[in-house]
């Protein structure tokens, strides 16, 4: 499934202030920044699309837009101005909207606070339910779907997943999800609130699941996250469109970043350190890995580096 953002805008306008409008010959002027909740734009002529099999990270500080951008993915919320296309059909549609959200699949920010039934099968086969299927392949998708997750089936499908531990109730509850066994899978800061063991354990998950096919959008304030795993990252500054491209495009002008409150990744930052101070490394993006082999290049005469670190 192709998603594509047509000058899309969003705005918390809420009905207090609607009414407030009524009875009035001329209409209100466009919220701006800063205001009221109900009077705020969140998003503001956002184009661009997700293209089937990609894993593209959504980036941006606090308030840039990035839950509101990934809530309009499954018609969750609506456009104030434009529209969101699935496959060509609009979302503004009941019907696609319907499809739509049996094929997205949406991962909000603590999924485990979400969990609801008396057992961990309960709560995993709700939305294959849901989309009226039998309780044979009901069965069928909650224990796969455990199993991707990394959890064992019959040790846990009649226990309360108010008695797992934390890390065990995120998994359950991202387990839920991949039971309706979406095309794309939408994550709201995955990761957020765990240890970096289970950070680690989590997103290997989520790169797993890109990896047999599927389609990844993922918002995080970590950059080290989205330049390790994404194809592509889309940056929100205000609720608009600030950069887009593959991660060495994005995280190629420290500067520019900074102005909208965001870093570069670590590797990426050491090396901008390293060549501010004026050791020889070579221009480009580097993973962790890439850094430590570009570095001993530079310190070994023989790859036609100085030997030595000229820092003081």
């Amino acid at each position: 499934m192709r998603l594509e953002f047509d000058d899309v805008s969003y705005s918390y306008e809420g009905k207090s202030a609607e009414k407030k409008r009524k009875g009035k010959k001329e209409q209100a002027a466009k919220a701006q920044w800063g205001n009221a909740p109900d009077a705020r734009w969140a998003l503001r002529h956002v184009s661009f699309a997700v293209e089937p099999g990609e894993f593209l990270g959504i980036a941006g500080h606090t308030g840039s837009g990035k839950s509101t951008l990934l809530q309009h993915m499954n018609g969750l919320v609506h456009p104030t101005e434009g529209q969101v296309l699935a496959d060509g059909a609009s979302l503004a549609r009941k019907e696609v909207a319907a499809e739509v959200r049996s094929q997205v699949g949406l991962v909000f920010q603590y999924p485990e606070n979400q969990l609801f039934a008396a057992t961990v099968f309960d709560d995993v086969a709700f939305g294959p339910r849901n989309m009226g299927l039998g309780e044979d392949e009901v069965a069928r998708r909650v224990e796969e779907a455990l199993g991707q997750v990394g959890l064992p089936f019959e040790q846990l499908k009649d226990r309360s997943p108010f008695s797992l531990s934390g890390g065990q109730q995120r998994r359950v509850a991202f387990a839920g999800v991949l039971a309706m066994e979406p095309d794309i899978l939408v994550l709201d800061e995955p990761a957020a609130g765990l240890d970096p063991r289970s950070r680690e354990d989590f997103l290997d998950m989520v790169s797993r699941f890109h990896a047999q096919g599927a389609t990844v959008v993922m918002a995080s304030h970590s950059m080290d996250d989205l330049a390790a795993r994404c194809t592509r990252i889309l940056v929100l500054s205000e609720g608009e469109v600030y950069l887009s491209g593959a991660p060495c495009e994005v995280f190629s002008d420290g500067e520019r970043l900074k102005a909208v409150g965001l870093g570069l990744p670590s590797p990426a930052a050491f090396a901008e350190a390293l060549r501010k101070e004026g050791f020889p490394l070579e221009e480009g993006f580097f993973s962790e890995e890439q850094l430590a082999d570009a570095i001993a290049r530079a310190l070994t005469p023989a790859a036609g580096g100085k030997g030595e670190a000229p820092l003081s």
